[in-house]
């Protein structure tokens, strides 16, 4: 009995020991290290400005770090960042993918990419939603968020036609019951915005930190843009107010849509909001690693985003740079929330892939 438990205290003490060097191993692992962040989206865009964002800041909470650099790889409405981080970015740990519209695209076109998204090792998440606005030269005149019904010659700008970005707009429009043209192909939301202003389309949509930084004090406060509505929070059961969402003058699209036709919705088009609303913006921004990066390296950086949450410096450079604080989900069970969250039923996947088609030949 004496060997056993001698035996069994060594075992613990074992797994301790274990335990504890597994952490030493991940917290010195950017020890000298330089990190680059891919953001997929192009510079000057929301992705763009939070994705700055997250890496003045995340150097500091990983031990050693010899420094952050940014490298923005656009195009294909966020396919060509994330296909790059898959497919060619080294898998030492030296590369993490700011991303955003990937959980949308393994949804819709997952056939595109050589390697499967589920394998990217996920790192965090935040959830997001989408602010939508239009030139005030609408015809007849748009003046509050309401003349939208009114609209003549409508049309918005698009990204691509499989992105989430772009799926969103088309949905609300259509709910709506609005007559509008289809422009797509701009490969960023800075430059959606000059078409806005050069009047090749006439509204658009993009994520708060781009609205809040540029739209709102530029467009909006001169009175060439006027805000329509944002999308709300929705967990399967209920909507909400996304945190990004506090403080913008304006309604979530579900109850913009109930007043201005007078009813609740059903049907598939309103399910397929619903369901882009779960994926999309319960997931906006993904922070994640390609497959193979060794496992030291995942945990130093989750830990590192844990730490942004206590960090005084970036809430403040956060609420100066964006309006609000990015809030990241960076739990251990992050990777089977990704992959739980990225299901839907292949009547519903039909339903998105012909919408899609219909979108490219409008």
């Amino acid at each position: 009995m004496k060997h056993l438990r001698s035996l069994a205290v060594s075992l613990c003490l074992g797994s301790v020991f274990l335990h504890v060097a597994s952490s030493w191993a991940a917290d010195g692992f950017y020890q000298g290290k330089r990190l680059t962040v891919l953001i997929n989206f192009a510079a000057g865009g929301p992705t763009d400005i939070e994705g700055r964002l997250f890496s003045r800041h995340i150097g500091k909470h990983l031990a050693g770090s010899s420094g952050v650099i940014v490298q923005n790889m656009d195009g294909g409405g966020g396919g060509t960042g994330t296909n790059f981080l898959g497919e060619v970015a080294p898998k030492d740990g030296s590369i993490i993918g700011y991303l955003t519209g990937s959980a949308w695209r393994y949804v819709t076109i997952k056939e595109r990419s050589r390697v499967d998204f589920l394998t990217y090792n996920m790192i965090a998440y935040q959830p997001g939603t989408t602010v939508y606005y239009a030139h005030s030269n609408v015809e007849p005149g748009l003046k509050v968020a309401m003349d939208i019904m009114k609209a003549q010659n409508l049309v918005v700008g698009g990204l691509t036609a499989d992105s989430s970005k772009d799926l969103l707009e088309r949905l609300c429009l259509d709910l709506l019951g609005l007559k509008y043209k289809y422009v797509t192909g701009y490969t960023s939301n800075a430059n959606a915005r000059l078409a806005l202003q050069r009047n090749e389309i006439n509204m658009f949509a993009e994520s708060p930190p781009g609205y809040i930084s540029v739209i709102a004090p530029g467009l909006v406060a001169t009175g060439e843009a006027v805000p329509l509505f944002y999308d709300p929070g929705w967990n399967g059961v209920r909507f909400s107010q996304p945190a990004q969402a506090k403080g913008l003058d304006m309604k979530p699209f579900h109850e913009f849509l109930r007043e201005a036709t007078g009813r609740e919705h059903q049907g598939q088009l309103w399910e397929t909001y619903k369901h882009a609303l779960a994926i999309n913006a319960a997931m906006q921004r993904l922070v994640a690693f390609p497959p193979g990066v060794p496992k030291a390296a995942i945990e130093a950086m989750r830990e590192a985003v844990r730490k942004l949450a206590t960090d005084s410096d970036y809430a403040a450079d956060a609420m100066k740079t964006v309006g609000f604080v990015p809030d990241y989900e960076a739990g251990d069970n992050v990777q089977s929330e990704v992959v739980n969250a990225l299901t839907i039923s292949a009547e519903d996947k039909e339903f998105i892939a012909d919408y899609i088609v219909r979108g490219q030949k409008r």
